[in-house]
Formats: structure tokens, C-alpha cells, sequence
């Protein structure tokens, strides 16, 4: 835990948060930015500081807290979809470098987070087939 963290201090209670959920390793509250009511995030309690660094019970409990908060997303709110993301470095928008994962409801021609301006080029089977080889030697 670190105090300059801002998810640390809301961890700790140190920092004002809407808290949505709360167990033994993960902690979800409500995002101070809400470009669609009900965006919760999902932090584990230790700083962990993006998704490079983080242990597999703890990736597991967040998934579950995750499933958790969406489900309860769903039925409170009854959003046309969601979102659930994760950025990592400032190239991927990560402005807190404390782990944490997104639920964001989503409303039919809301206009958020379009994720191609246009249809990206198609890869050959061949391109593919290297790719995942050498992501699967990258595995282990």
C-alpha cells in the first residue's frame, strides 16, 4: 500500500469513496467520472501496479468481484450493455496506476468508446498462426 495512491487511501479508508462491494483481497466503488450512471471500479486491496504485475488468486478474486458488480449492475440499472475493461500505461489511458477494472453500462447510441473508427485490416490465417505461436512460446 502506498499513501500517494489515491485507490490505496479509498482501500484504507482514508479517501472518500461510494463503496459498492468489499471482501478479503478486492474492493469495488463507484468512479468519480460517471459518463453513464453506474460506472463501478474494481481494485485488489494490495497496490498492484497494473495487470503485469498481478498473482493469479488475486486476478481470480478480482474476475469474480467483477462478475459480481456487473450482475448487480444489471439488475439495478438494466443498461442496454456494458463494458468491463482494463488499461495498462498511459498509451492505453491508465491515469491511476493502481490496478483496477471498469464496469460501465452502456446505453444504446451513447457514443462511447469506439474502439475502431474503421473496420481494422484482416490478418492472413498464416499472420495469425505465427502471432499465437509466439505468444504461446512467450506462455511457457
Amino acid at each position: 500500500m502506498t499513501t500517494d495512491c489515491i485507490f490505496c487511501r479509498i482501500v484504507a479508508g482514508t479517501a472518500a469513496a461510494s463503496i459498492v462491494y468489499d471482501d478479503a483481497l478486492t474492493m469495488a466503488f463507484m468512479d468519480m467520472r460517471q459518463p453513464n450512471r453506474g460506472h463501478v471500479l474494481i481494485v485488489p486491496k494490495t497496490h498492484v501496479r497494473d495487470i503485469l504485475a498481478l498473482d493469479d488468486a488475486t486476478g481470480a478474486a478480482m474476475m469474480s468481484t467483477v462478475a459480481r458488480v456487473a450482475r448487480a449492475v444489471q439488475a439495478a440499472l438494466a443498461p442496454d450493455g456494458m463494458n468491463i475493461f482494463q488499461s495498462n500505461g498511459e498509451a492505453a489511458g491508465q491515469e491511476v496506476f493502481h490496478l483496477h477494472m471498469h464496469v460501465l453500462p452502456r446505453h444504446s447510441g451513447d457514443g462511447l468508446l469506439r474502439m475502431y473508427d474503421a473496420s481494422p485490416e484482416m490478418p492472413t490465417r498464416a499472420e495469425l498462426d505465427e502471432l499465437a505461436a509466439a505468444l504461446r512460446a512467450a506462455i511457457g
